[in-house]
């Protein structure tokens, strides 16, 4: 091991360096999902393909660690799998609809989410810092998805609705995953956590796209594998950041995934993200960051 790799090691933590791991991971895999998109493969079928190398890489895991697949509370996992798949469909939809930058900067609402979530039903106090994030988010939401708000003059650079809704369902659906992830992290290990991920969102996927299925190219094919194996590897990263710090600390650095999105979809979309999205986008991160870092 050379000096580089030592210092490294020495001071990036390991849930820093899983959350930097799953970050890129999951910003590929939005890369894949866009390009494999461009060949008239539904998002259904996507979802559906990512499930089923998902689900044979989480079992061969699970197998090798000489544990059951079912874990222990098999409800609260169902749950997981269920928000999971929901969310996952909204993600890509709005993936495949949106520049990677927006689409990214979009999921980070989550914190808002989260806060309102817990304050609904957890009956938990939202601190000044939670508050603060909320009003930046709405904000920075604002300012990317109706520009012409806040200049008084139409503007073409506005987002699809639709798109923008959808990403903000899907935001909405982490924020359920990763309090439940979180909790399962107590008691359960993370390959079963993450396996039973795709083994509900495989049959909602086929159930959803019923005979709109469009075999795939050999391009097509490669690029519906990749996006199952970058979801791996944004998993395998996030699972196992979250075991080993809170929460709330662990997905703070998870935001480098909007670089990484920007840079994939500069290089291979040529998408250059506006002056509306990067101001919108730094209100939101802003306010995500504060949330997550208040305490420290």
């Amino acid at each position: 091991m050379n000096y580089a790799q030592t210092m490294f090691n020495l001071t990036i933590p390991i849930a820093i360096r899983y959350m930097f791991l799953s970050a890129l991971g999951f910003a590929l895999m939005a890369a894949c999902v866009k390009a494999v998109s461009g060949y008239g493969i539904p998002v259904l079928e996507i979802v559906a393909a990512r499930a089923i190398v998902s689900l044979l890489l989480s079992y061969v895991d699970v197998k090798r660690k000489r544990i059951s697949v079912w874990g222990h509370n098999k409800l609260l996992l169902m749950a997981r799998g269920t928000v999971g798949a929901l969310a996952l469909i909204c993600v890509y939809f709005a993936v495949t609809t949106l520049p990677l930058a927006e689409a990214a900067i979009l999921q980070y609402t989550y914190p808002a989410f989260t806060a309102v979530l817990a304050l609904l039903f957890l009956k938990e106090r939202v601190q000044r810092a939670t508050m603060l994030c909320i009003a930046l988010s709405l904000l920075g939401l604002t300012v990317m998805v109706k520009p012409d708000l806040l200049t008084g003059t139409p503007s073409d650079l506005d987002l699809p609705l639709l798109s923008v809704m959808a990403a903000l369902m899907g935001a909405f659906g982490s924020a359920v995953a990763y309090v439940l992830v979180r909790k399962l992290s107590q008691n359960e290990d993370s390959s079963v956590i993450i396996f039973y991920f795709p083994l509900i969102a495989l049959p909602t996927a086929v159930l959803l796209l019923g005979d709109d299925f469009v075999m795939p190219g050999f391009e097509a094919l490669g690029l519906l594998i990749l996006v199952g194996v970058f979801t791996q590897v944004g998993q395998v990263g996030l699972t196992k950041a979250m075991a080993v710090e809170k929460a709330g600390k662990a997905t703070a650095y998870s935001y480098v995934q909007v670089i990484f999105a920007a840079i994939l979809g500069l290089i291979f979309f040529n998408e250059m993200p506006t002056v509306w999205t990067l101001l919108g986008g730094s209100l939101i991160m802003t306010g995500a960051l504060i949330n997550a870092l208040w305490k420290r």
